[in-house]
């Protein structure tokens, strides 16, 4: 009796040594290094930097960089100081005038125009040849070069377009510049001729407000590319330095000054309908500041 052989299939792979990676870090924590152990061989060095890391194009690494510039540039104007702010404040109070243009009645009102900017007040209705407005206008960011005020009163007609009746170029005087408040009353001129239409009585005053300065300094940013970026070229850090800081300014309080019969005089004749003893205890409230108390008694009146 033979024996029986059956054949059994061996894979010729089992004896054959297999490639394997040993990973291990070194003292240097940026350094890795690799071990290849084929055939009891050891192969030693340094992994490079792009391993297992998707290459990016020099296209999009860019525009990362870019993006985040703008962004450093953005929150830099954003916390940067503001420069000073001009405010002039023209206060239009009333008008005295020669004629009465009106077929029954006259409804005058005050049209200003400082460089591109045009301000009316309200129209004091049947107010003829006395009208009274009262009415402050702030300007702010004063434009430059501008060194006069036109104004124009119009009489407000229903049926047909208004008709001008007055006007003046009133010069800007240098001394409110330096903080000095400026009440005068100035001609008009119109169809009777040159200054011969009457007066008008304007209030101007000119005042800078602080820049503000930041709450906490900035020191300097860095911004480099994002560390998965590949390039052929080395990247090079961007430094950017923050604004020049301002010290902190402290408001100081306006000194209070001596309440005058003549200023408590005009006062009372711009607020008619306001009690002495009101416009009194306003002024003193305002520390003596004729302008404060005519701004405070114009919102006691709107209200």
């Amino acid at each position: 009796m033979f024996p029986l052989f059956i054949p059994i299939p061996i894979p010729l792979n089992l004896f054959r040594r297999r490639n394997y990676y040993v990973h291990h870090q070194t003292l240097t924590p940026t350094l890795l290094t690799h071990t290849l152990t084929p055939n009891n061989g050891v192969m030693l060095g340094t992994l490079p930097n792009d391993f297992l890391r998707m290459p990016q194009s020099r296209a999009q690494t860019q525009e990362e960089v870019d993006h985040a510039t703008a962004l450093h540039l953005q929150h830099q104007m954003m916390t940067q100081p503001q420069q000073a702010v001009g405010r002039l404040q023209m206060t239009v109070v009333s008008a005295v005038l020669n004629k009465n243009y009106g077929m029954t009645r006259m409804d005058p009102y005050v049209r200003v125009r400082v460089g591109h900017y045009v301000y009316e007040t309200q129209t004091d209705t049947n107010g003829a040849k006395t009208p009274r407005w009262s009415k402050v206008f702030q300007i702010y960011q004063f434009p430059k070069g501008v060194n006069t005020v036109h104004i124009e009163i119009f009489d407000e007609r229903t049926l047909t377009d208004d008709e001008l009746i007055a006007w003046v170029n009133l010069p800007i005087p240098e001394t409110i510049f330096q903080g000095e408040t400026v009440d005068e009353w100035y001609t008009l001129s119109g169809k009777l001729g040159e200054g011969q239409e009457g007066t008008i009585n304007v209030v101007l005053s000119y005042s800078t407000a602080p820049a503000p300065a930041l709450p906490h300094p900035l020191g300097p940013v860095m911004m480099v590319p994002p560390p998965y970026a590949y390039s052929e070229y080395a990247h090079v850090p961007v430094y950017t330095l923050p604004p020049n800081q301002l010290p902190p300014t402290t408001a100081t309080p306006s000194p209070t000054r001596p309440i005058s019969e003549e200023d408590l005089k005009q006062v009372e004749e711009m607020f008619p309908s306001v009690e002495a003893e009101v416009v009194r205890s306003v002024l003193e409230a305002s520390g003596g500041n004729k302008e404060t108390a005519i701004n405070s008694l114009l919102q006691m009146q709107d209200s």
